[in-house]
């Protein structure tokens, strides 16, 4: 039997995972917010917004790699003892933030055009072209988003989650005022949304970098470090390659539906990514404390903690499910959709309500095998779960004319085949490497 010292207590994940889940919920809330600012203006400047949150969210899983690597290591340090060599992984992370943000921004004000046009194909050339408008805008956060999430992943690494939630807070809330100000007072329609996004990634990123220099740790680039940060975070960014293939499918085939279709996606796909960056809470705090537990060569807090945060994970996901399920007659009027979207959004919804229990352990377990710096296995596995059961299905819902329940058919087939995955891998002890190696 596990003891109060051979693992943390349930309260010690909680005091991780409630400010956790109010940083990773401030962002999607703030995108539901700015959904239904736009989806008051109509259908294609809805629809617009869907194809550049579509790419502009590529940004936003490859700043998410950057921080789920920096916390398995920033954790593993800490947990042995050493704080300042943890945050020290949280200054090498930066630099690569900053230049991969750099990087982000070059990309997308070159390809806005091409990528816009790629994605709202089969006659919508005029949500293709307001979508390209609102990317050239949004991207000038790039930089500001990437440095955000290393600075959340050291931070969480060091088992500090107030920071970030004062930071994403100020900033969500700052972009949260501005965006229907913008949109409809001053009159920038959709060019508004795209500048308070820009805004609120800058704002938060500075403030993460403030918080690396208030720790008084050298700033300079120390290049092994950041090579060693590179291979693990290889596999981390394959496997975000992997969802990003999956959305970004996902979008392109219910554009191919029309614009009513691709608009009552938008609507169901940033609800389901709020609930599964809320339900992540859990997978952060989940990542520090494994990461420590490993790292101190403490196996039985490490496993105590898996089966813990697999519960915890399928209770979240079935509360999730009731109040997604009690919300549908709220979803017209507060979205501002017509009918018609109304009518796709409700083909959705019901594989929405039905993946929770499932999604809510997924979540959580992906979050222990990253602490356990086990992101080959995790991989390896999203690739095969999105080559052999999504894209297959969600490409054939489009050859058959399944509409957009055969698309949200195919996402709810990749969930599952995740869900078999991890639990097959967590009954073994293969993930459970001890060391800060």
């Amino acid at each position: 039997m596990t003891t109060d010292l051979d693992a943390p207590s349930l309260r010690r994940v909680a005091a991780l995972a409630f400010p956790a889940l109010i940083v990773l919920a401030a962002e999607p809330l703030y995108v539901l917010v700015d959904t239904a600012v736009v989806g008051h203006l109509g259908r294609t400047p809805l629809a617009a917004l869907a194809v550049g949150g579509s790419i502009m969210s590529f940004a936003a899983w490859l700043g998410t790699v950057l921080a789920y690597g920096t916390t398995g290591r920033a954790a593993r340090r800490f947990g042995a003892g050493q704080r300042a060599e943890a945050v020290a992984e949280g200054v090498q992370a930066s630099w690569l933030a900053l230049i991969a943000g750099v990087f982000l921004f070059l990309v997308l004000e070159i390809g806005a055009g091409p990528l816009t046009r790629a994605i709202a194909s089969g006659g919508n050339a005029e949500v293709a072209t307001a979508a390209a408008r609102w990317l050239h805008i949004a991207a000038f956060g790039a930089p500001g988003l990437m440095l955000a999430t290393a600075g959340n992943g050291w931070l969480r690494g060091v088992q500090d989650t107030r920071r970030p939630l004062y930071f994403v807070l100020g900033a969500n809330v700052l972009s949260g005022i501005l965006c229907p100000v913008l949109v409809y007072p001053l009159g920038f329609g959709l060019t508004g949304s795209a500048i308070a996004n820009a805004v609120a990634q800058t704002v938060s990123g500075l403030l993460f970098l403030g918080a690396l220099i208030h720790e008084r740790v050298s700033l300079r680039p120390r290049f092994a470090v950041i090579a060693r940060q590179l291979v693990l975070g290889r596999d981390l960014l394959v496997r975000g390659a992997a969802f990003q293939a999956c959305f970004l499918s996902a979008s392109a085939v219910a554009a191919r539906f029309g614009a009513a279709a691709l608009a009552a996606h938008q609507i169901a796909l940033q609800l389901w990514l709020f609930c599964s960056l809320a339900m992540d809470a859990v997978a952060i705090a989940a990542q520090a404390l494994v990461g420590a537990a490993l790292g101190g060569s403490r196996p039985a807090a490490a496993r105590w903690l898996a089966r813990r945060i697999g519960l915890i994970g399928l209770f979240s996901g079935i509360g999730f499910a009731v109040l997604i399920a009690a919300a549908l007659p709220i979803l017209q009027p507060w979205f501002g959709a017509d009918d018609e979207v109304f009518a796709q959004a409700q083909i959705a919804w019901w594989w929405f309500v039905g993946m929770q229990p499932i999604a809510g352990v997924v979540f959580a377990l992906d979050g222990v095998l990253i602490g356990a710096g086990d992101v080959k296995y995790m991989r390896n596995m999203t690739i095969v779960a999105g080559l052999c059961g999504f894209l297959p299905a969600v490409w054939l819902a489009l050859l058959l004319h399944l509409g957009l329940g055969g698309v949200w058919a195919g996402l709810t087939l990749f969930i599952v085949l995740r869900f078999v995955a991890l639990v097959t891998r967590l009954r073994g002890d293969r993930w459970a490497v001890l060391g800060t190696a």
